[in-house]
């Protein structure tokens, strides 16, 4: 795979996931097979990628994963694509807090060697539009700005005057794309709502991106702009594989619980684990044979009616859980096990109340393993993400998941016990290959509990 741009921003809300899955299907519906990616951590903007492209969304993060496993998970990912579209974070520049470019839409560029398209949000502006190509051409010259989309754009002349102001700078346009409210996608507090939650508007809403892209940006110069990324030279990651005997891990899904990377569960997969999916909502039990359990980050604060109403299931989860099932709890995996969610009633296993805070907390995290789990020992060093609305109380227990650092402060969360990790951070395993295989490992050692 050498063919594969990236759609970067001048900041967020720019435009980047419009015209970057506006692309995907505006190419796949001319016989390309699209893979789509995401620079950081995001796990929302991969779910439209994934329902433009027909292929699984993935990551691309040089802080969890390290900058050396950027280019082999591009490959990893990339397989079997003619052309992926990589989609930047926040402004081009913007990385890691305090990290200077590091996770930053401009390192995976460079990382990947691949040419970038910026996306000018052109509202408001004409020719004050040059300066900000201007800057960003020329601001880091390790980075190839190959081409402007510019975005919301009001109206023909509107068009005629950003294009004869950026001209004489070299930089070609190669999309001037309409300002129209049906080109919107509905947000909630931690982004777009995610696009199996509104499936049918969202495809409605790729087809009409899509639609726009194919008449108002030239596809073909794009095509040939991606195809300029020269080779790379580095092997595809591929997961650590162990033949041993199979496990089955029920792994939470449905609307309440979508947030995994792609890569964790093929790592799960490789060491010899079944996923078998059970949605929390609605399934009354967990599934036959169970040896562990996953249960990802998500929105279970929006069906937190649902998961209370769901009292056999929360009971059955409470049991596996207390005697001893090996169980991964990520940010709303971990409101799920509390006492309770804003006074809805959940599984009681963890002893802290969840509830909505009304303020981000957002951010890469340094971790440290303060005890014993089923995914790290004492002292193991990781690196995470958090991203939540709201907030536990305690926010640890008397043996805490996680000493994490960031901004130069410390502080202990998350809850444990021997064959229970329920925390807040969210981990990309690819980089801690260890973490799947002791999963894998405890589950081994699990009685079929269902």
């Amino acid at each position: 795979m050498s063919a594969r741009i990236v759609i970067a921003g001048t900041s967020s809300g720019a435009g980047k996931t419009s015209i970057a899955c506006g692309l995907i299907g505006a190419l796949r519906a001319r016989g390309h097979v699209v893979q789509g990616a995401k620079v950081g951590p995001d796990y929302i903007d991969p779910s439209y990628h994934a329902m433009a492209s027909g292929r699984p969304g993935r990551n691309l993060d040089a802080f969890m994963a390290g900058p050396d496993l950027v280019a082999p998970l591009l490959l990893h990912g990339s397989a079997g694509a003619d052309i992926t579209v990589i989609e930047g974070v926040m402004g081009l520049f913007d990385g890691a807090s305090g990290r200077g470019e590091l996770a930053s839409t401009a390192h995976v560029a460079k990382l990947t060697a691949s040419p970038v398209v910026l996306v000018v949000d052109a509202t408001a502006m004409s020719r004050s539009a040059a300066a900000v190509v201007l800057g960003f051409r020329d601001f880091d010259p390790d980075v190839r700005i190959a081409g402007v989309i510019l975005n919301r754009v009001g109206s023909e002349h509107h068009e005629a005057l950003l294009r004869d102001a950026i001209e004489p700078l070299g930089v070609p346009v190669v999309g001037a794309v309409r300002r129209s409210e049906k080109l919107a996608t509905p947000e909630r507090h931690l982004g777009l709502v995610p696009a199996p939650e509104r499936e049918a508007g969202a495809r409605a809403a790729l087809d009409a991106l899509a639609a726009a892209v194919a008449e108002q940006v030239e596809l073909e110069t794009l095509v040939r702009l991606a195809r300029s990324a020269p080779p790379l030279p580095v092997d595809p990651w591929s997961p650590p594989v162990n033949p041993s005997s199979p496990v089955r891990i029920a792994v939470a899904a449905g609307a309440a619980f979508s947030f995994y990377y792609r890569e964790n569960l093929e790592a799960l997969e490789a060491l010899g684990a079944e996923l078998v999916p059970f949605d929390p909502a609605t399934d009354t039990a967990l599934p036959d044979g169970a040896d562990a359990l996953l249960l990802a980050g998500g929105f279970p604060e929006v069906y937190a009616e649902q998961l209370t109403g769901n009292a056999p299931l929360r009971r059955e989860v409470s049991d596996a859980v207390r005697r001893g099932l090996p169980t991964v709890a990520e940010c709303g995996g971990l409101l799920y096990l509390c006492e309770e969610l804003d006074g809805h009633p959940m599984c009681g296993v963890v002893p802290g109340r969840a509830r909505m805070a009304g303020r981000l907390s957002l951010g890469y995290r340094e971790a440290t393993a303060a005890s014993p789990s089923p995914i790290a020992a004492p002292g193991d060093v990781l690196r995470g993400h958090e991203f939540r609305y709201s907030t536990v109380d305690p926010s640890c227990g008397p043996a805490p998941a996680w000493t994490l650092r960031a901004r130069g402060r410390e502080r202990s969360e998350g809850f444990t016990t021997p064959t229970l990790s329920a925390s807040y951070l969210h981990l990309h395993w690819a980089a801690f290959p260890d973490v799947p295989r002791r999963l894998v490992a405890a589950a081994r050692k699990a009685v079929a509990w269902v």
